[in-house]
Parts: structure tokens; C-alpha cells; sequence
């Protein structure tokens, strides 16, 4: 009973843990309402978009109702763009201008309430553009990187009763990071964004370096409790270390194009 509920806990506590990191990560969409007209509006602005067609904007307004779109590739020498939204239908609609992916836009919106035009953010948007990853890859890949999690926990919980499964459960989840991490992680960051690695020692991207720097910590666990089984600084030390890791926003530092170093690249074209 008390490995079941120690295993319950375990999934809750992952669940919560994946919100978060989900949730306060670059490419969550911004949610928010406006007042127009004396009433409340929802509205939804993407960060995150598959390259192969432009993002949509869409919002339901009151009958007549303007906006501006204004936007310019993120990191580039352009110029801001301005286009004039129109009510249709009782919505407005915009779509900003696909990219090859990790490529970025900053676009921000404003609506007309009546006496002038409100911005739905203070600051510009931030939107990246990646290439679509076949579920085939991205199911298991997420399902192995879950259950990693999962297994960690319980790998802590262990330790802390002083359990006989600490090696069982470190195996577990060293073999779970190894298979979602360093071998489907980067194949989706191939489709994404057509490299296998972008963390260190070749770039910054936070996801790749956490994922070596959390499996590590793993491995040396599994090689210091194949010698001693009743060890438990390591795995302990392996678990918070995950727990750490897993409080850093997805996708932070994530990769991304500098089109400042890319002489005559103009912007993609719309497509629709």
C-alpha cells in the first residue's frame, strides 16, 4: 500500500511539475481579455507555429470593430510592418508571416475601444517557427521524458524510506532519460528545427544542456549504486537534480535564427 501511494504521489507530483514547466515556457500562448465596448473580449497570441503555414490571429469583437497588426522578424535589421484589421463576421483576423524554422517574429496588436487603440500586450509577442515533428517520434519521446520524471520521484521517495529499490529505480530512470532524452530528444530537435543538438558545447539551448547535466547526474548514480546498493547520496543528489531541472521553462534559450548575420534575407511571404 504505501509503494502505491508513493507511486500516485509520484504521478501527481510529475503532472504539476510538467504544467508548470509547460505553462512559463517562451512558447505557451499569451491568453488575456480586453474591454471594448463596456464588455470583455478573450483573446489568444501564439508563440509557438508549425513553418509550413502562416500563425493565425483571430479574435471575436463587437460589430465594426479596427485593429493594427504590426510585426518584424525578431533579431533582423527590419523595419516595423503596420496592417489594418478589419471586423468581419464578428472576428478579427491576421496571420503572421510564416518562417523557416527557429526562425522568430515580434508582432504585437492593438484594437480600437471606441476612443483609441489599445494594445492587447505592453510589449511585442515573440512567436517561433518550427518544423512539424511526426507523432511517431513525438508521442514516445514525451511518454519516455514523463515517466523519467516519474521514476525519478519514486527513485527520491525511496531513498527517503529507506526502501530496498533505490538501484531498481535508478535503473529505471537513467534507461527512461537515456531513450527520451539523448536518443528521440534529438531526433524531434531534428524535425523541429533541423539540427541534432543545439546545447553545449555548440550552442546554448537550455532543453539539451539540462537533458545531459540531468542524465549524468543519473548515470553516476546507477555506477556508484552498482558497487554499493546502499547508497543513497547519490541518487538523492540525482533526483533533486532533476527536480531542478525540471523547474527551468521548456524551451527556454531554446534555438532560434539571427537574421542580423544573414545579409539580404528578406522576409518570408505569406502562406495562406
Amino acid at each position: 500500500m504505501r509503494s502505491i501511494l508513493l507511486w500516485i504521489l509520484s504521478l501527481v507530483l510529475m503532472a504539476a511539475l510538467a504544467i508548470y514547466q509547460r505553462t512559463t515556457g517562451p512558447t505557451y500562448p499569451v491568453n488575456g481579455n480586453v474591454e471594448i465596448a463596456g464588455e470583455s473580449y478573450s483573446f489568444k497570441l501564439l508563440r509557438s507555429h508549425d513553418a509550413d503555414q502562416d500563425a493565425p490571429f483571430v479574435m471575436e469583437v463587437p460589430e465594426g470593430t479596427k485593429g493594427i497588426f504590426r510585426f518584424k522578424r525578431f533579431k533582423s535589421h527590419d523595419e516595423w510592418s503596420a496592417v489594418e484589421l478589419q471586423e468581419s463576421e464578428g472576428t478579427l483576423k491576421a496571420a503572421i508571416p510564416v518562417q523557416p524554422p527557429a526562425g522568430k517574429v515580434e508582432y504585437q496588436i492593438a484594437v480600437w475601444d471606441g476612443t483609441r487603440y489599445l494594445p492587447l500586450t505592453e510589449d511585442p509577442v515573440i512567436i517561433r517557427f518550427k518544423g512539424a515533428v511526426p507523432d511517431f517520434v513525438l508521442i514516445p519521446h514525451i511518454f519516455f521524458m514523463f515517466f523519467a520524471m516519474v521514476f525519478s520521484i519514486r527513485t527520491g521517495f525511496e531513498v527517503l524510506v529507506k526502501g530496498k529499490n533505490t538501484y531498481f529505480y535508478t535503473t529505471g530512470t537513467m534507461l527512461l532519460f537515456l531513450v527520451g532524452g539523448l536518443i528521440l530528444g534529438p531526433i524531434v530537435q531534428k524535425y523541429a528545427f533541423d539540427a541534432y543538438w543545439t546545447g553545449w558545447p555548440w550552442g546554448h539551448d537550455l532543453t539539451d544542456n539540462k537533458t545531459i547535466v540531468a542524465f549524468l547526474f543519473w548515470l553516476i548514480a546507477w555506477l556508484v549504486l552498482r558497487k554499493n546498493k546502499q547508497n543513497r547520496v547519490w541518487p538523492a543528489v540525482a533526483t533533486f537534480v532533476m527536480l531542478a531541472i525540471y523547474l527551468i521553462p521548456h524551451s527556454a534559450l531554446g534555438s532560434e535564427i539571427d537574421y542580423t548575420k544573414l545579409e539580404n534575407q528578406p522576409q518570408t511571404e505569406s502562406k495562406k
